[in-house]
């Protein structure tokens, strides 16, 4: 869940005047004093020389081997996967501030209020848990988490505990702590009797598993029973704060890993033997088959993702429930085989987690996963089984509207199973024109027009023109004068440029500040990379030369697209183009003189 907080601007540069950046990343990277920077090896991508660059007079970053730029709040988005507001209430805490409650609205603040108790519920029954396992009562619990290979440090890091026997020790410590029946009873973690109104513990005699958003705040609790009562898992009901269809088990942990995509398994012990092993990466659902919104959510994080389901029926078939799921997500599924193995845990103990990273790295398209889940109900000896499971094929191939990537998998659907490519064309034409499905797309429909691609030339004087800008005030307000936001072809481009302009006319030049106003992490990404991309000559008459050539490039751009699409029949349009030419012109035979 992100934060249903927004922030005005002045509280944003109060955090950011109380978090230097150097000191935040210093908490995350090893920097050494270079010159008017700080260096390291970057974050975002495995180098052996340093070239992560921390300025500390402009607070930003900069890495001149992948390009990763960005403020304070940038790098928490991108290192820790947290939202802009996630990052400001992060900051802010560290800084020691109040965040403030920015809605004036008594029913939101109100609201508010329910889910902060609410949290404090299950932090509180969290701590509870934890603590009851280590004492006599928990042994066997314990003993059961040791005897699956579980560290006293992994059961502290996830939180693991254990509900005892008599079914009110929480209720009894929880009120001791001042918390009401109405907020113990929306809290799912109580059964209250309607005629009496006594209340009793949900969960009795279970391992207890701590759920946790992607903030690593407890929202609710999953429980294995010790013994053979019923149900054997027991997970908390959707309250307030706790969304089962919304959350994923680990999902705190693995927003955070450096791999580039996430592991998804079935249950709660297959998560964190998989972190125990060195895969931080891992999540699972609670208790259900994974949904659309959990698919968006790992969106957020990774573009790929590796199924790692239980190798039975019941396993494939959840498997062939979320293939679909995540790419309609625009995830990536791959699906990795576990046999003779049942489950992630078994292989670990098994063969691994050499062996395991093996299978990962083998792990099989999840599209022609599900096509050979589907062969097994057809006799392919048979002249009419192979017909069937052609057409099969065929419906599975109409699901794409992309016609490259439609076309890259008949292809390998004919190579693996023997088919004539040309047959199943065809066949992939006469369904489409019945409307068995929606037509697919041609290339030259989802391509985007010629006009609409961007020219590299032209986006790279931008950036540099913008970088310098960002650098010189005097510059920026010299530049005003000879170019707007027209001039430039990137919607990024027009928004610094006319914040720059913003802050200069205000007396306000701060350039960093002006990352506040992109929320999305790829475009604060963009437009940080830009500000941190290009420094000016030293020498006076040598950055007015460059700053002279790349603007009167940018111009001449500008002028030539205007004259694209200009009605050259009309004399007063002519006209204007006439003296915009020459002012061009003029601008490359005077020159600059911007500073002495």
């Amino acid at each position: 869940m992100g934060s249903i907080l927004r922030f005005s601007d002045e509280f944003i540069e109060d955090v950011r005047a109380r978090n230097d950046i150097v000191d935040v990343i210093s908490g995350y990277v090893q920097l050494s004093h270079k010159g008017t920077s700080y260096k390291g090896l970057c974050p975002f991508h495995n180098e052996k020389t340093p070239s992560f660059s921390v300025h500390k007079g402009r607070q930003m970053y900069h890495c001149f081997g992948c390009g990763a730029s960005g403020d304070v709040f940038n790098f928490l988005m991108e290192y820790d996967r947290q939202t802009f507001s996630e990052a400001v209430e992060s900051l802010a805490r560290r800084a020691g501030m109040e965040i403030p409650q920015e809605s004036a609205d008594p029913v939101g603040r109100a609201e508010k209020g329910i889910r902060d108790r609410l949290l404090e519920v299950q932090k509180e029954a969290a701590k509870y848990y934890f603590y009851v396992l280590y004492t006599p009562q928990g042994r066997q619990a314990l003993n059961y988490l040791k005897g699956r290979g579980l560290s006293d440090e992994i059961i502290k890091s996830f939180g693991l505990g254990y509900s005892e026997k008599t079914g009110t020790g929480l209720y009894n410590y929880l009120k001791k702590k001042g918390f009401t029946d109405a907020e113990l009873k929306d809290s799912g973690l109580f059964v209250y009797d309607d005629k009496s109104g006594r209340a009793r513990d949900k969960f009795w005699n279970r391992v207890m598993f701590p759920i946790m958003d992607q903030n690593r705040r407890v929202i609710g609790f999953g429980g294995r029973v010790m013994g053979d009562a019923k149900p054997k898992y027991l997970n908390s009901p959707e309250t307030k704060i706790f969304e089962k269809s919304r959350n994923l088990y680990g999902l705190y942990a693995a927003r955070s890993s450096r791999k580039d995509h996430m592991i998804i398994c079935e249950g709660y012990m297959d998560v964190i033997s998989l972190h125990s092993a060195g895969f931080t990466n891992a999540v699972a659902s609670l208790g259900t088959a994974l949904t659309s919104q959990q698919a968006a959510l790992i969106h957020r994080y990774v573009k790929s993702a590796i199924l790692m389901y239980d190798s039975d029926e019941a396993g494939i078939k959840a498997a062939r429930r979320a293939i679909p799921l995540l790419r309609e997500a625009g995830i990536n599924p791959k699906v990795c085989d576990l046999k003779p193995y049942k489950d992630p845990d078994e292989f670990i103990k098994g063969l691994g987690a050499a062996e395991l990273e093996k299978r990962i790295e083998k792990a099989g398209n999840g599209f022609m996963f599900e096509i050979e889940q589907l062969k097994r109900s057809f006799d392919l000896t048979d002249p009419q089984g192979m017909a069937d499971f052609q057409n099969v094929i065929v419906a599975e191939l109409l699901k794409f509207p992309d016609e490259i990537e439609r076309n890259s998998y008949l292809e390998s659907m004919a190579r693996t199973y023997n088919i004539d490519p040309d047959l199943l064309r065809r066949q992939l034409a006469r369904l489409a024109m019945k409307g068995t499905s929606p037509p697919p797309k041609t290339v030259d429909e989802i391509k985007p027009p010629v006009a609409r691609v961007k020219d590299p030339a032209a986006l790279r004087d931008e950036k540099i023109l913008l970088s310098w800008m960002s650098r010189d005030e005097g510059l920026t307000k010299y530049l005003k004068e000879y170019i707007t936001e027209n001039d430039f072809t990137s919607d990024i481009h027009k928004e610094l440029v006319n914040a720059l302009y913003d802050q200069a006319r205000s007396g306000t030049f701060n350039p960093v500040s002006i990352l506040n106003r992109f929320e999305d992490v790829e475009e604060k990404s963009a437009a940080a990379a830009v500000l941190e991309g290009h420094l000016l000559p030293d020498n006076v008459d040598d950055r007015n030369r460059a700053v002279l050539e790349v603007l009167a490039a940018i111009k001449e751009r500008s002028y030539n697209r205007a004259l694209e699409s200009a009605d050259i029949t009309d004399p007063e349009v002519m006209q204007k183009f006439l003296l915009e030419k020459q002012k061009l012109e003029e601008l490359k035979r005077g020159g600059l003189a911007i500073g002495g």
